[in-house]
């Protein structure tokens, strides 16, 4: 069996979906979730433990993505049977389609950004590049300097960029293991899925999961993660919700302030989340009920593979 790709927004479902999926199909999931590689950062990422590419470095480890498309792809041509899984759309997409490599570092440039504040990176990025500023979480540094330094670097958006790389490079997934019932382009995606819900569920179900995290030691766990080196990390503080528990600990914010942050900055990563899926190609949508099961909703799934 090819590989599968489930994706979508944060909260929305699909680590059910997959457990059910590979248990009728007799696959390994693999997590395409870029802070879940982290260990230690479990209660924050809604880690499922038992999934291939959870725990692989530690909370001082860079990680990036190319460092996941070698382990991805080594560890995916060991398995019989593979569901990939997760809501990092760069990781999702350099899978599918390979990796847009960009333009090389310019170490006065990325010293010249990296000493910038988050604010003022978001406002040049909104003068120079607003396509990408309009997709771009305006409180991640790390992601804002990159789109500056390939702006600066060529004169055009990294999504224009993005938007022309072609398919069918080295770092991909082959889809040459694909029935031709599914496809008869050597240059397709891989098999894909994003489940969506309506917005108001998904917001609903977005509160209920960060209560529930506060309520199982949420805040314990990045005190922990802290005396670990956590702040030292610009990659693992940009998990969702993890620097608002940083400033609360650190006395900035109360903790009914902090998880009210946390909830709003949650609700917009859905939405860039979803944006982001939108522009991959080949993904068949499912939209998922309000009080659809799991179960249910795997076998909506199996049922495209039995139509095609």
């Amino acid at each position: 069996m090819p590989p599968v790709f489930l994706v979508g927004p944060t909260a929305v479902g699909k680590s059910a979906v997959a457990l059910n999926l590979a248990r009728r199909l007799g696959a390994e999931i693999v997590s395409a979730d870029s802070m879940q590689v982290y260990r230690g950062m479990d209660i924050g990422t809604a880690k499922v433990k038992g999934q291939h590419l959870v725990d692989v470095c530690d909370i001082t480890d860079p990680f990036d993505v190319r460092k996941f498309i070698a382990l991805a792809q080594s560890r995916i041509s060991t398995l019989k049977s593979v569901i990939i899984c997760g809501g990092t759309g760069l990781y999702v997409r350099a899978l599918r389609q390979g990796l847009f490599e960009g333009p090389g570092r310019n170490e006065e440039l990325r010293a010249r950004l990296e000493a910038m504040p988050a604010e003022e990176l978001f406002a040049e990025l909104e003068h120079f590049d607003p396509k990408a500023a309009a997709t771009i979480d305006r409180h991640n540094p790390r992601r804002l300097v990159r789109a500056l330094e390939v702006f600066h670097g060529t004169g055009k958006s990294i999504r224009d960029w993005q938007a022309e790389w072609s398919v069918g490079q080295p770092s991909r997934l082959s889809t040459r293991t694909m029935p031709s019932t599914a496809t008869d382009r050597r240059d397709a995606c891989p098999t894909g899925f994003c489940l969506n819900r309506e917005r108001e569920d998904l917001y609903r179900r977005i509160e209920q999961r960060i209560d529930t995290q506060i309520a199982a030691g949420w805040v314990e766990e990045v005190r922990q993660l802290m005396a670990q080196g956590l702040e030292q990390n610009k990659t693992a503080m940009q998990a969702a919700g993890y620097r608002e528990l940083v400033a609360h600990i650190h006395g900035k914010l109360a903790l009914p302030e902090a998880i009210a942050l946390i909830k709003a900055r949650t609700r917009q990563l859905a939405r860039r989340q979803l944006t982001w899926f939108r522009r991959e190609p080949e993904l068949i949508w499912i939209d998922v009920r309000r009080d659809e099961l799991p179960d249910e909703t795997a076998g909506r799934i199996l049922q495209h593979f039995e139509d095609v």
